[in-house]
């Protein structure tokens, strides 16, 4: 991703890119579901969507079904896009948790485009003709990790990155200034430059090993620090939404593709071993097994300096907050565009640096918080894992977000905040913590017109995702799937 981006931006100011990389190494492959700002990365980029979704083997997200996280036996759906429509210039949640005091029963995946599309099977793109409702239609797409590596390293070596395959043995530093000067590679080979990324995955071999940039921990608040992965054949069509389900000691997760559908186990090996993880996963695949299980470590945080010197980390060298919310490329994507923001001029830029870090540590705590949310909020006992998560102290700036929207309904992003009021109603209400009070401007609206407005929206939203065509239609008609194909 990185190649891509900096050779597509670089070439037209006569930046030279270089990427080195190891075949033998390989990567860590188990990121394959996504959240809507792919769509602007790959946009920038020029890149076309249905050749993208060829290539990747890719299909449709419209958000995440959670099993089981509120209490065993529950579900809910966690939609991109937005609950309903603004009524009066008041945010409809409010008029919506004033029906539900009144005892209405229908849930806020009523009023999710979303939510009604992914659970019948139904997709579209949304298309400027298409009106004001089918236009609240969010997505972002399931893919095979290496199907997409692929893709881009032929677009970033088309657009002129020069790649070399081999392993970095020592690291040139300028005896003064202490920056990166240059690589050795095996076979004597060097590469000199001006500015290195990182990507090197855990090991930060720049980044930590070079610059010795510390680590942040949070495994305090997201103690989860173990994974098994595993694909499967499909066992029918494709849905258009990823599952999470919790587990004695974890969660699941099941991502359907074209070809076949990704599953791991992400879980606390202080509560779980390997062995026992593992049999949980392979004892719930929904298809014929199709490779053999991958055993992930991970240490949950981030660098304390994401640029340090002239070295940039992105990806795992950078940090890592576990997929719960397809968060992980997504935080990969926006240090890139960082980066091309605050593209230096020289060698050490201590003013792009700093801001930079400052905006990276940002986008981490964000996303910290919404994950701590379905941690904390889970209403599961009797289990040490959730025992834990459940009573442990979480984050101030988590207690005052969770007291606003608990209390009355209030939300507010803060800076360029990840996650919006959609996403943290979601999560709130479907495992129990939703709002309990809302804004009493909505008093001025009778009982009855009330009533009557939330069941035209309801009306309206179900009408329109009745008549989409499927989601297994949709990718047909592109050319990426044969319709009624299981693999």
């Amino acid at each position: 991703m990185t190649a891509a981006a900096l050779s597509k931006f670089c070439k037209r100011a006569g930046i030279g890119v270089t990427l080195v990389e190891s075949e033998a190494i390989g990567t860590v492959g188990v990121g394959e579901a996504t959240i809507p700002p792919i769509g602007t990365f790959n946009e920038r980029l020029g890149i076309d969507e249905d050749a993208f979704v060829r290539a990747t083997k890719a299909t449709y997200k419209l958000g995440i079904e959670f099993a089981d996280w509120g209490a065993p036996g529950e579900r809910y759906f966690h939609p991109f896009g937005t609950y309903g429509f603004d009524l009066e210039g008041i945010e409809f949640h409010h008029f919506w948790t004033r029906l539900k005091a009144l005892g209405d029963p229908h849930g806020l995946g009523d009023y999710s485009l979303n939510a009604l599309c992914a659970y019948g099977g139904k997709f579209i793109r949304p298309e400027p003709d298409h009106g004001p409702v089918v236009g609240k239609l969010a997505y972002a797409f399931h893919f095979d990790a290496g199907l997409y590596a692929a893709y881009l390293r032929n677009l970033a070596e088309g657009w002129g990155t020069t790649r070399m395959e081999g392993r970095i043995e020592t690291v040139e530093r300028d005896g003064e200034s202490g920056l990166v000067t240059g690589l050795t590679l095996d076979g004597q080979r060097s590469v000199e430059g001006d500015l290195f990324i990182d990507c090197t995955g855990f090991r930060a071999l720049l980044a930590e090993g070079v610059f010795e940039a510390g680590f942040e921990d949070w495994s305090h608040w997201l103690p989860a620090n173990r994974a098994v992965a595993v694909a499967c054949s499909r066992d029918g069509p494709p849905e258009p939404y990823t599952r999470s389900t919790a587990r004695p000691a974890g969660w699941q997760w099941r991502i359907p593709l074209q070809h076949r559908t990704g599953n791991g186990h992400v879980y606390c090996d202080e509560h779980m071993s390997p062995d026992e993880a593992e049999a949980i996963l392979l004892s719930s695949l929904e298809g014929e097994q199709l490779s053999q299980p991958n055993h992930l470590r991970f240490s949950t945080g981030h660098r304390r300096a994401f640029w340090s010197g002239n070295c940039v980390a992105i990806g795992l060298s950078a940090g890592f907050l576990e997929p719960l919310e397809s968060t992980s490329i997504h935080l990969i994507q926006s240090g890139i565009a960082k980066l091309v923001s605050l593209f230096p001029q020289t060698r050490d830029a201590p003013v792009e640096r700093e801001e930079y870090n400052r905006l990276m540590r940002d986008d981490f705590t964000h996303v910290r918080d919404f994950l701590i949310l379905h941690y904390k909020a889970t209403r599961r006992s009797g289990e040490p894992f959730w025992d834990y998560v459940r009573t442990m102290d979480v984050p101030p700036s988590l207690e005052r977000k969770l007291a606003l929207l608990r209390g009355s309904g209030r939300f507010f992003k803060y800076d360029a905040e990840l996650f919006d009021l959609t996403s943290w109603l979601a999560v709130a209400e479907g495992q129990g913590w939703g709002p309990e009070g809302y804004n009493p401007m909505v008093e001025a609206l009778s009982e009855d017109n009330l009533s009557r407005s939330l069941a035209n929206m309801r009306g309206v939203l179900a009408k329109t995702a009745a008549a989409l065509p499927t989601h297994e239609a949709f990718l047909a008609r592109q050319g990426s799937l044969e319709e009624g194909r299981s693999a």
